[in-house]
């Protein structure tokens, strides 16, 4: 959507314009009805997923190498649940 503001306006509802502008909203700020500047977010530096594999790496940091993730703690020596 896009949001024409005026300059005053938009300095009283700055935080609600930066949140319109993150949901992917076009803000123009105006004055004296013409638009003099535009509102845009930051591109982001990574991608969720990337976040979300740094995360996992760090997490693989803590454990000794060679250790595997079987569960087999949980089971006794016939497969069965302890």
């Amino acid at each position: 959507m896009r949001i024409l503001i005026d300059v005053t306006e938009a300095a009283e509802r700055l935080e609600e314009l930066i949140e319109l502008s993150l949901c992917g909203d076009e803000i123009l700020i105006c004055r004296a009805g013409e638009p003099v500047a535009m509102l845009t977010p930051m591109a982001q530096k990574t991608t969720p997923y990337e976040d979300f594999v740094s995360l996992a790496e760090e997490g693989r940091k803590n454990l000794p190498p060679g250790t595997t993730s079987d569960h087999s703690d949980f089971y006794d020596e016939h497969g069965l649940p302890k």
